[in-house]
């Protein structure tokens, strides 16, 4: 309890100081190609906000930093932004988001992703006392946050640092295991190591986790609290409660062998240059708590005993980073507001997501000539050619991006969901924007199509979605003769080529741009948990009538290898979006919970075979 109100008497209580105003915003401001994501854990009690670099580069290795936050901080206050008349003073103390800007100017050879995470009540040790398995929840946080790092942090890249009450967050992950587990590079503590415990083996486990790996770093900045007041009286009633006394047990412990007196700072080192103690000896007694993060700690924290130690400033100097903090903005919002009722809608296609598809070679085959090549060839190999040109990339440039879908829905406890789902824009066709043929094939080659680019098929409930959400409906034209043809399948293209031709929005655009979600023209081949029990057999829904009717209701009766003009094979992207997090879509469609928002029929945990199966032979 001690620990818990020194720490919230420090935040509440003690204004810093800061500058009035700060420079002008560079010329390419940073946090304008910055990338964020802002989730919250099922429960509600934690906020995650995840920020990646705006110049983002897959081949680079990638350096994941998670910040637990102060006691009585919300992640915008702790991320920080230029000071404005009327501005919550706690807005102006930490900039950790521009301290990290600095990191990525002086380190442009890694990805450097900053998670920040926020506990309900804004206390992590209160946090912790509501939850007797707060080390295992701790554990599955950490690891979720990390999966969701696109790229991932290479091996032993992840970074645990906290300021002031933030520092039980890591203590909890510290007595969650025998031993610090070798994924964690770097431990910081910025002021925030009041729980450490020789008798809870803090000491021991850390040891052990230095000792595993020379790359293996723990950093702690504290002051000397001892005799600190507000409004006159003493802050600890035992002078060694603070950070002051656990800095020195924790000294004590690990005797780091090398220690100096430098003007303010007593600062002890290990020989091997993974120890650093940095004590500000306080000599006026003055709260310190915040200016030890605000004046570059968190740069010291992450460069010190690195070749990037000397590139910035100096800890305890003027701010490093003032022409990197961003201007006043908005809070930082965890979900869009839940609708009353389920609801589709189309999101704003301004930066669609790419397919995996290869780009097509110019001397790929067009459309019309392919249909002539496959017809009349046995299935079997019409299906295998069908598979090598979408493989090699032989799609219109219009089906390279996906179009994002939104929907929304309640889960079995009442609780809303919103979710994003990504579709291609039409059906799958081969050829180029010019000559191309929409192509029917089994689900068989679908199945290997996905997997081959990470896509899926979508589901009954995600074909509604998109018909509703689509921004050209055509009306189904259905043809009665020779629906199994090749030449069917040309003649059926042409007329919905025909019924797209004085539509403006229908003309395909030019370069790689995702063309206008289009439905209403073919049936989709879908998944659908049905055919669990109906093996061998191919699902079909949809062709909705301008009413919003679909002409063809679940069907599960024909046999896998049944492929008519009429099927449409449209890709959904192999990620959605639920509840602002990024989840893989196969995982969403299993979970009892979420799957509602992309399907009607519970979850589905069912895939085609990837093999296809010729008809039997009929033999007189």
């Amino acid at each position: 309890m001690l620990r818990l109100l020194l720490s919230l008497l420090l935040l509440s209580g003690t204004r810093c100081t800061a500058p009035a105003s700060a420079c002008p915003a560079p010329a390419t401001a940073p946090w304008l190609r910055e990338q964020s994501q802002t989730w919250t854990r099922p429960d509600s009690s934690v906020r995650i906000n995840l920020n990646s670099p705006g110049d983002l580069d897959p081949a680079k290795p990638t350096q994941l930093i998670i910040f637990a936050l102060p006691n009585g901080n919300t992640i915008e206050q702790t991320l920080g932004c230029q000071p404005a008349t009327g501005m919550d003073w706690h807005y102006d103390i930490q900039h950790i988001a521009a301290q990290t800007r600095k990191l990525r100017q002086i380190d442009p050879a890694r990805n450097i992703m900053l998670a920040c995470v926020e506990a309900k009540g804004l206390s992590w040790p209160a946090w912790r006392r509501e939850r007797k398995d707060n080390g295992h929840q701790i554990r599955l946080l950490i690891d979720d946050i990390a999966r969701r790092c696109r790229p991932a942090p290479a091996p032993g890249q992840i970074t645990l640092a906290a300021h002031s009450g933030g520092g039980s967050f890591i203590f909890g992950f510290i007595n969650s295991a025998p031993d610090i587990a070798d994924t964690i590079n770097r431990i910081a503590f910025l002021d925030a190591n009041y729980a450490y415990s020789d008798e809870e083996h803090h000491g021991d486990k850390l040891r052990r986790w230095l000792t595993n790996d020379p790359s293996h770093q723990l950093i702690v900045i504290a002051y000397d609290d001892r005799n600190i007041q507000l409004n006159g009286k003493p802050v600890l009633k035992n002078p060694l409660g603070g950070t002051y006394g656990a800095t020195k047990r924790m000294i004590d412990f690990f005797h780091p062998g090398s220690g100096t007196s430098v003007p303010l700072f007593q600062h002890d080192t290990g020989s091997n240059h993974q120890l650093d103690f940095l004590i500000h000896t306080n000599p006026d007694s003055k709260i310190l708590h915040t200016r030890l993060v605000e004046l570059n700690g968190f740069l010291y924290a992450m460069t010190c005993n690195t070749p990037r130690a000397a590139q910035w400033g100096a800890f305890f100097g003027d701010r490093a980073y003032t022409d990197l903090i961003a201007p006043p903005a908005p809070p930082i919002t965890t979900q869009p507001q839940p609708q009353p009722t389920t609801t589709t809608t189309t999101a704003p296609a301004t930066a669609p997501i790419k397919t995996q598809i290869p780009a097509r070679s110019k001397d790929s085959i067009g459309g019309r000539a392919f249909m002539k090549q496959i017809d009349n060839v046995p299935l079997i190999d019409r299906e295998a050619a069908i598979q090598k040109e979408i493989l090699a990339g032989n799609i219109p440039d219009f089906l390279r991006r996906f179009v994002e879908v939104k929907v929304t829905s309640r889960g079995s406890d009442g609780r809303p969901h919103t979710g994003v789902f990504r579709a291609l824009p039409d059906y799958l066709a081969i050829g180029s924007s010019e000559d191309f043929i929409r192509i029917p094939m089994t689900p068989a080659s679908a199945t290997i199509i996905c997997k081959a680019f990470n896509t899926s098929l979508p589901t009954r409930k995600m074909v509604d979605a998109v018909y509703q959400s689509a921004a050209i409906k055509l009306d189904p034209k259905p043809l009665t003769e020779k629906r199994e043809a090749v030449a069917t399948f040309v003649q059926h293209n042409q007329i919905i080529q025909d019924q797209l031709t004085p539509v403006p929005a229908a003309r395909e655009p030019s370069g790689s741009a995702a063309g206008p979600l289009t439905a209403g023209h073919k049936k989709d081949v879908i998944l659908t948990p049905i055919l669990k029990e109906k093996p061998k057999k191919v699902a079909i829904y949809g062709w909705h009538k301008l009413d919003g009717t679909p002409i063809q209701p679940l069907y599960t009766g024909h046999a896998d290898f049944y492929v008519d003009y009429s099927h449409g094979i449209r890709l959904i992207a192999g990620t959605c979006i639920i509840d602002n997090i990024e989840r893989p879509l196969t995982e969403v469609l299993t979970d009892p919970e979420l799957s509602t928002l992309l399907s009607d029929e519970g979850p589905i945990d069912f895939t085609y075979p990837a093999i296809v199966r010729p008809p039997p032979v009929v033999t007189k």
